[in-house]
């Protein structure tokens, strides 16, 4: 496997948000969302085997672990890598682009779907079967570049049901203004998550490894 870093820090984001977790952050995407905060996680890294990932997290003290990136489903150890941590005792939750198929994961996983909003620049690439194999213990969320976007996805929630068949998760583009999407979400009464990337509230935006 191709990896950027792997490294510990608190969850920053999802419904684990807060908790200690080895986060093992992989190389590559084919997605160029506009917000992007990993560029660089584009090119480069380091090639590891399965076992030398796992004796990495192995030493920290969390039992829960992310598989992100980039896009780790382009990874073909990553299923493998996925099952080991699993078969230990670890949470496993892995953090997908929404546009690579799911349904061979691991059920045993928390998968977070991440489905493009329009201004993303990405919205042609979701794979909405995708959600045929969410479940209660998943996540689907939505990162929101301005209200336009919330009102799309506000109807994406409608379409498929979203929140009565698992965790929804709303959040900004790091720097737009939270306040008027979050007064739109109360008026509208939707059962969701709204989150902050905890990390870079503690940390600057721009620094890696956290």
């Amino acid at each position: 496997m191709r990896v950027t870093e792997i490294f510990f820090s608190i969850q920053g984001e999802s419904s684990y948000a807060g908790l200690p977790c080895a986060f093992v952050r992989t190389t590559g995407c084919d997605l160029r969302c506009t917000w992007c905060d990993s560029e660089y996680t584009f090119t480069g890294g380091t090639h590891m085997s399965v076992e030398a990932i796992l004796e990495r997290v192995h030493a920290y003290p969390t039992r829960l672990v992310e598989l992100t990136g980039g896009e780790p489903l382009l990874q073909k150890d990553i299923h493998e890598l996925a099952e080991k941590l699993l078969d230990e005792g670890y949470t496993v939750l892995i953090e997908t682009g929404g546009h690579r198929d799911v349904s061979a994961l691991d059920p045993r996983i928390v998968k977070i779907l991440d489905i493009k909003c329009p201004g993303s620049g990405m919205v042609e690439k979701n794979l909405w079967s995708n959600l045929d194999y969410i479940t209660r213990r998943d996540e689907v969320k939505f990162v929101l570049a301005d209200l336009s976007d919330y009102f799309w996805a506000r109807e994406i929630l409608r379409i498929y049901r979203l929140e009565q068949r698992t965790n929804v998760l709303f959040s900004t583009v790091h720097g737009v203004e939270r306040q008027p999407i979050v007064e739109r979400l109360l008026a509208d009464g939707l059962q969701v998550r709204f989150q902050a990337q905890l990390h870079k509230l503690i940390w600057p935006a721009e620094m890696r490894g956290v």
